[in-house]
């Protein structure tokens, strides 16, 4: 997991943020895809792939400060 710890903190929240909320009109993807998925709609290979997509960097980012608060480091990289 070091590959993740050298990505820049900043870059991961702006990339994170702009794929997980994409498009921002009318509704973001990964909120969609979520609800589906709560509704149980979510079965179309394009909807998973979709889901998927949208979530992998807002997903990363969870990762990379969990694991910054488990090391102890505070300090602002990126």
């Amino acid at each position: 997991m070091q590959w993740l710890d050298r990505i820049p903190l900043t870059a991961l929240v702006i990339a994170a943020l702009a794929l997980g909320l994409a498009p921002f009109t009318p509704e973001p993807h990964l909120w969609q895809k979520l609800k589906m998925l709560a509704h149980g709609t979510l079965s179309r290979p394009i909807d998973i792939f979709d889901l998927i997509m949208h979530a992998s960097l807002p997903l990363l980012l969870i990762v990379r400060l969990v694991r910054m608060l488990l090391s102890g480091k505070t300090t602002r990289s990126g």
